[in-house]
């Protein structure tokens, strides 16, 4: 992901304040122009953070007036991209008590970038009152649009605040999936799987049967759409979710490995290993095939992380043979500890075979 700079810089926020400025008369969009000198050590949510109060600060305070400022802004085509994120959320802020004008606004924004992050103040504070404006959208023509139904209402959108009544209770957003899985739009579709392995990760058995009612209706492209929304479940081992795929867990296969190529590496190596998978069943089977790295915590004791190796139908005595390495590169997101790790592998969701290796930091 490109960096906070790269998102919300200088330039960004200037291009912004010019914006502003043709956008309404005696707007001078001072406090905005103001931003571009004080982002420097700011986070991305900081920066936003900054951005929107500055954009409040210069846009007129009752809310008629501030949206008419940027339903003109919108009719400029310099008046795109990372520049309108902020902007989404002091749509947030300012029409929060104005409810349906201030979402209808922000369907108007979100083709610009996306609103998925500035609706969900509006689903926390009324979530069936919300959905009743969003439901509609799922027919709009402008794809962003539509995607913003199924987007802004993931229970667990990543970078963004949760939705708890949607993960405690997710059925009141399923219309909406229900609208767009069949989508003719990927980027549509894309979330929309994305929203159903949300909702598999606090209802498994829930999201298995909008998928198999999907599956009973499909599209071409449901397939897909269900494989992509179920991949969690699939990583873990979910028996219904890997038998409505055609991946039966009792697939009788035998497995050589992990053999590794080393038992010691060192963070910024990678650890090689080799194995197989042989159908022994006489008729072809269907095989998802992952691989688990055991990391070791801070604490010594160890957590698994399923990584996806590959998904192949074996013709009776048939055998897949592959080599992986596995990078324990620095990243971002996971900090590696010193010790003994181990790598298993996963064939429809069951273990077979184990190895350990030592880690050094």
């Amino acid at each position: 992901m490109p960096l906070a700079d790269e998102l919300l810089g200088a330039d960004t926020v200037a291009g912004l304040a010019a914006c502003l400025v043709r956008a309404g008369d005696g707007i001078t969009a001072r406090e905005t122009r103001a931003c571009g000198a004080v982002l420097d050590g700011l986070s991305f949510t900081g920066r936003v953070a900054l951005i929107r109060d500055a954009v409040l600060a210069d846009l007129p305070p009752d809310y008629p007036d501030f949206a008419t400022v940027l339903r003109a802004a919108l009719r400029d085509g310099d008046f795109t991209g990372w520049m309108t994120f902020p902007v989404a959320e002091a749509v947030a802020v300012r029409g929060r008590d104005v409810f349906e004008p201030a979402l209808a606004l922000l369907a108007e924004l979100t083709p610009r970038l996306t609103a998925e992050t500035a609706v969900r103040p509006f689903l926390r504070d009324d979530p069936e009152r919300a959905l009743r404006v969003m439901t509609p959208w799922t027919a709009h023509p402008d794809p962003h649009v539509r995607r913003l139904a199924s987007e802004g209402t993931r229970p667990r959108l990543p970078w963004a605040p949760r939705l708890p009544e949607l993960i405690a209770d997710p059925t009141p957003a399923l219309p909406l999936l229900d609208a767009l899985y069949r989508d003719d739009s990927e980027y549509v579709r894309r979330s929309v799987a994305n929203h159903l392995n949300d909702i598999s990760r606090d209802h498994p058995d829930l999201a298995v049967a909008v998928a198999a009612r999907w599956l009973d209706d499909p599209a071409p492209t449901t397939d897909r759409v269900v494989r992509h929304g179920l991949r969690t479940l699939i990583k873990a081992g979910h028996a219904g979710a890997l038998t409505l795929l055609g991946h039966s867990p009792d697939s009788p296969v035998a497995v050589e490995g992990p053999h590794l190529h080393a038992s010691e590496i060192r963070v910024g190596d990678h650890l090689v290993f080799d194995c197989s998978v042989t159908n022994t069943h006489d008729r072809t089977a269907h095989l998802v095939v992952d691989y688990v790295v055991l990391h070791v915590k801070a604490n010594g004791t160890r957590t698994p992380k399923v990584f996806k190796l590959a998904t192949r139908s074996l013709a009776p005595g048939e055998t897949w043979r592959a080599t992986r390495r596995h990078s324990f590169k620095p990243i971002s997101t996971r900090r590696y500890h010193a010790g003994v790790h181990q790598v298993r592998l996963q064939v429809n969701g069951r273990p077979h075979g184990e190895a350990s290796f030592m880690l050094h930091t």
